[in-house]
């Protein structure tokens, strides 16, 4: 399989890469790409909300009045959930929302949204991504040449010039391929990457 390469300093057709269908040309898995994008969620999660029950109210020892005779409802404690001021019903524990997905299965995902990316032309695959400023607007004009708008950038290690110039961009994301996310992949209307980028990933899902 090939993937067309674009000229990141004019736009310009670049040749061809030749990449492994394995990683490149897999049926759209749906149902995997669900499981693997909800779990990577749900892991992002603190799950360290903490309400208090009626028993860890301060306060609340003593019968507000008598249980008789009073006309009043019967009451046992003003930390009661009914009460302002009283605890929470069913209050909320720090609890792990983590849910495990095997490397087999991460992998097949990520090859899926690849091919998915591929087929429906939303991989721009660039023979560099080099910034010889920490400028936005020199990002900015190379990026119109390729009218990418909503974009995640995928580079081979952390550029700080390239992070500098993209952090005041609406709708464009700058992560390297070792922190590259399923959520991110699909996010995005495009995802832009280099040859480098895009040779790591096919070793790694082949």
């Amino acid at each position: 399989m090939e993937l067309s390469i674009t000229k990141f300093a004019n736009a310009k057709a670049g040749g061809k890469v030749d990449v492994s269908e394995k990683a490149f040309e897999q049926t759209f898995n749906q149902p995997l790409i669900h499981q693997v994008v909800t779990a990577y969620l749900a892991n992002a999660r603190q799950g360290t909300q903490k309400q208090k029950t009626r028993s860890e109210v301060r306060g609340g020892g003593k019968k507000p009045w008598r249980q008789k005779g009073t006309g009043r409802a019967r009451a046992g404690s003003i930390r009661s959930p009914i009460w302002v001021g009283g605890g929470v019903a069913h209050a909320a524990k720090p609890r792990s929302h983590k849910q495990k997905v095997n490397k087999k299965a991460y992998r097949a995902a990520i090859r899926s949204i690849l091919s998915e990316l591929a087929r429906q032309e939303r991989l721009i695959v660039l023979d560099e991504l080099v910034l010889d400023s920490h400028k936005t607007k020199a990002l900015v004009e190379k990026l119109n040449l390729h009218n990418i708008t909503n974009a995640l950038i995928v580079t081979e290690a952390q550029d700080q010039n390239l992070i500098l110039a993209a952090r005041n961009v609406p709708n464009l994301e700058v992560t390297d391929v070792n922190q590259m996310s399923p959520v991110s992949l699909i996010g995005h209307d495009k995802v832009v990457m280099t040859v480098g980028v895009i040779k790591q990933l096919e070793e790694r899902l082949t």
